[in-house]
């Protein structure tokens, strides 16, 4: 079989399913950290709503050092 004209010869099954499954993991980790991402921010969002504030920010001088 030839794809993008290149002879992939007998194997060429294997081939495109290998690319194909490795795309879909690829994929799959890129979804998960992009849905957590948004998880872990909506969550902060909702502790700093109760009134708990991050450290580095509770801390910080007037220069952003911590004292």
């Amino acid at each position: 079989m030839v794809i993008f004209g290149m002879d992939l010869g007998p194997h060429w099954a294997f081939i495109v399913w290998a690319y194909a499954l490795a795309a879909a993991v690829i994929a799959s980790l890129i979804a998960w950290v992009v849905l957590d991402h948004k998880a872990q921010q909506k969550t902060l969002t909702e502790l700093e709503a109760q009134g708990l504030r991050r450290r580095s920010r509770r801390d910080a001088g007037q220069g952003g050092e911590i004292p």
